[in-house]
């Protein structure tokens, strides 16, 4: 994604996480806890579900041990973690229990495990959005010639109502002025089929007139009026033949206007009776860890000094003394090495990585004394790279891996050998050979998939080769371990021990699925491991089971293969794909498609249909496992892009557009609306006639909605999402990642200013001082150098977010909090 140049600040927001367990599920007052129930945990967006882990067996604490992670794509007031009981005979899932979060204190949580306390889940508790009123009040003269006070109201708008059933609501209001012996109520229109109605209405109100009143000019209510009365304003959805559903309420007591005569405020919708409850049973406890990330990033020409000084890393001499590398040594202890990922990122889409991984990884070789040793910590180099695999990497994992998992999921073989966990009637002999069958396909997977890997990846790898043959030229092995230790170590064989992780599976493996990868992930650290291979392999395994397994394995075939697939992936020589590539699905769902070819628009427009996407073709059909209902090549897909809500007055809905007519999709849930753009885009952004312009909304009754035009072949009036990095297959926000990396600069600025004392401290006595000892500080005058110039420009950009902080157009802020519950 090229740099913004708008110049409006925008609110980035992400979410990422663990649902790890939970104990004790289920009324404590209930008869058996929900023993004899499976659960599952759902995350929502105030109230719409984005996440879903899988069903877990019988058990009342059981353990998820999800991750999750995703970008936020719009506002929200509250995050969500429900805990739902699936009987085998129940029609609905029966809800255990809740633990709510506001935005705003999801602070206090940021990367830690927490236990929450379940919460009851109280259908007129579940509320979001937020009502915009004016109250004031009037004075009026009646037909007899008596003053009487009047109380008007107006219902303007409301913002963030939730979906229903997965479409915009109908939404009403009513209004009720409340007091000791009334209770006077009104209501608005019906509002079709919006989240965010205007209504624009005006109530009056009647109020008992003021005993003090002495026909002065200026209207005072008695203070004992003004305490007993207030305005109740609820939303509700209209059900049309079924019943109405409550969609929030708030409350405003009239002495607001006591000093002010005219009130105006935008409300936060709050539960049924402000969701005030007696002590509720204990229904047990959730541990989670959650970590909400909201990047204030300002126009791009704001981003340009430290942008550069950032892209100009690769280029000084020494690498220590680098923008780049000064940010991984101050954050090292606070974050360790997290805080590179946003450089990564940045000089991969500049086209600066490579000499920026081969100057870290030349570093790291001059201190690493063994050959044996080399890139085996957790390092700046190590970790950079293990990023920029991990970033590159993923459809190389995916087109590798991915078949091969999913064949070990789906046939679920018993591979236990070790003695000590089998199980009764287990056949030790029997699940040695399934395992060897497992490993030998990953193996062969692995070795044979030279011609899939990134052009990047192979780059770094060949000049990581070169680097150690320099280092060690008397080992001829360096320079096959050196690729080794990341390509088998920190990828592969983490990718098969946690394919969630990776997305290469949708959810946690169960647990003896989870034992089989472990093993297999072992077997093929030590197969892909030069340095064993080299040596005596068997020995290299503390546990008997595991050296007996590997005598199975012809070592000689092994270490041919491997060295093989090393030279095919950091060599100069160009590789051909070794044959037609197996088709395996990368994600389906159930999801609800616009026909294609009718004239008239509405609900029986739409139907549920179960979407797939596989490597080579996209395609739906009316149930899972049912044939292809219409089927699309991904070689043939132009665009994927989302579609304006007021196109078919629906939410998430993304088009898919090709060759023939554009295919209207309506998703789930706004995070899988990006899910589903996103694999889509991996897969289809090479190909050739790919469009540069499409258009954001529908051809409908013979013009196009968005800008108008008559003939459906008109060109796109809006440029399409693509990237400057086809080959690499990925979006980069750079003006996002560097706000990224000013906020870790920020919130390191004591370190910084340690290690800018470290360096003027050796620069006078000309030796290494004990403070020094915390930084790499090879050159200390061009360190300096580089962070007194990094200090300039973070004040400067500090500045920027001071100025325009008041034009921050921050996800549910409001117009005019006047009062505790406003937006």
């Amino acid at each position: 994604m090229a740099e913004e140049d708008d110049t409006k600040i925008r609110i980035l927001q992400s979410l990422r996480g663990k649902i790890c367990e939970a104990k004790n599920l289920g009324p404590s007052s209930g008869p058996n806890r929900l023993r004899d129930l499976c659960t599952f945990c759902t995350i929502s967006l105030d109230q719409e579900e984005v996440y879903r882990t899988k069903v877990y067996e019988k058990s009342v604490s059981p353990f998820y041990s999800e991750d999750f992670y995703f970008e936020i794509p719009r506002p929200f007031q509250c995050l969500s973690f429900y805990v739902y009981a699936k009987g085998m005979f129940q029609i609905r899932d029966l809800p255990i229990g809740k633990v709510a979060i506001r935005k705003e204190d999801l602070c206090k949580y940021c990367g830690k495990e927490n236990w929450f306390q379940l919460q009851p889940v109280d259908p007129h508790s579940e509320v979001q959005g937020k009502v915009h009123l004016e109250m004031k009040l009037n004075e009026l003269i009646t037909e007899n010639g008596s003053i009487c006070q009047q109380l008007v109201v107006q219902i303007i708008a409301c913002q963030g109502l939730p979906l229903i059933s997965g479409q915009n609501c109908d939404p009403y209001a009513t209004v009720t002025l409340v007091g000791p012996a009334r209770s006077d109520q009104k209501k608005t229109k019906v509002k079709k089929k919006t989240s965010d109605p205007q209504f624009e209405e005006t109530f009056h109100f009647e109020v008992t007139r003021s005993s003090s009143y002495k026909g002065k000019s200026h209207f005072h209510v008695e203070e004992e009026d003004i305490e007993k009365l207030e305005i109740k304003v609820e939303l509700w959805n209209n059900g049309n033949l079924a019943q109405d559903v409550f969609l929030g309420e708030t409350r405003v007591s009239v002495k607001i206007l006591r000093n002010d005569h005219i009130h105006r405020a935008w409300y936060l919708l709050q539960p049924k009776g402000n969701g005030t409850k007696s002590k509720p049973d204990d229904l047990g406890s959730l541990r989670l860890k959650v970590t909400y990330t909201e990047d204030n990033v300002l126009p791009s020409a704001c981003y340009t000094a430290l942008r550069n000084l950032m892209l100009k890393s690769p280029d000084v001499k020494p690498i220590s003394a680098s923008a780049a590398h000064v940010l991984g040594d101050i954050c090292r202890e606070s974050v360790g090495y997290e805080a590179l990922l946003p450089v990564v990122r940045l000089l991969l889409h500049h086209n600066r990585l490579l000499p920026f991984l081969t100057s870290v990884a030349a570093l790291e070789l001059e201190n690493t004394q063994e050959a044996n040793t080399i890139f085996r910590g957790n390092s700046l180099a190590t970790r950079c790279i293990d990023d920029m695999m991990k970033i590159v990497g993923r459809s190389y994992l995916t087109v590798t891996l991915k078949p091969v998992l999913n064949e070990i999921f789906e046939s679920n073989k018993t591979c236990e050998i070790d003695p000590v966990k089998l199980k009764e009637g287990d056949n030790v002999e029997v699940n040695k050979e399934n395992l060897q069958g497992y490993v030998q396909k990953v193996f062969t997977s692995i070795t044979q998939s030279s011609s899939s890997c990134s052009p990047l990846m192979c780059d770094v790898f060949r000049s990581l080769r070169q680097l150690a043959s320099k280092r060690f030229p008397a080992d001829p092995h360096v320079q096959y371990s050196a690729v080794s230790s990341f390509i088998f170590l920190r990828f592969f064989a983490v990718a098969v021990l946690s394919p969630h992780t990776f997305q290469l599976r949708s959810h946690h493996p169960e647990p003896e699925i989870s034992r089989t990868l472990t093993l297999i992930s072992k077997t093929i650290q030590s197969l892909g491991s030069w340095g064993s291979l080299s040596k005596n392999k068997l020995a290299s395994f503390k546990e008997t089971y595991m050296y007996d397994f590997f005598k199975l394995f012809q070592e000689d075939e092994c270490i041919e293969k491997v060295k093989k697939f090393l030279d095919e992936i950091s060599s100069n020589v160009s590789k051909e794909s070794s044959g037609v590539e197996d088709s395996f699905v990368l994600k389906e769902g159930e999801v609800h498609k616009r026909a294609q070819g009718r004239k008239r628009i509405g609900k029986k427009n739409f139907k549920k249909r179960w979407l797939r996407v596989t490597n080579q073709e996209l395609s739906y059909h009316k149930q899972k496992g049912k044939e292809a209902l219409c089927v699309i090549p991904v070689k043939n897909i132009l665009s994927v892009e989302k579609l304006e809500e007021s196109a078919f007055n629906r939410k998430n809905m993304f088009q898919v557009i090709h060759s023939e007519k554009p295919l209207y999709v309506q998703a789930g849930n706004c995070v899988e609306t990006n899910s589903w753009i996103e694999v889509l885009s991996q897969f289809s952004r090479c190909n050739p006639g790919r469009l540069s312009t499409f258009h954001p909304s529908a051809y409908v009754s013979g013009f196009w909605l968005c800008c108008k035009e008559t003939i459906e072949s008109t060109p796109g009036c809006k440029p399409c999402t693509t990237t400057l990095l086809a080959n690499i297959q990925l979006d980069i926000d750079c003006d996002r990642e560097t706000e990224r990396i000013f906020s870790f600069f920020s919130s390191n600025r004591s370190r910084l200013q340690k290690m800018e004392d470290a360096c003027a401290g050796m620069s006078v006595y000309l030796g290494q001082q004990e403070e020094c000892s915390a930084f790499t500080i090879q050159d200390p005058k061009e360190t300096f150098r580089t962070i007194k110039e990094l200090g300039e420009v973070l004040d400067v950009l500090q500045a920027h977010h001071d100025s325009k902080g008041a034009l921050t157009d921050e996800p549910g802020t409001i117009e005019n909090p006047i009062v505790g519950k406003t937006a």
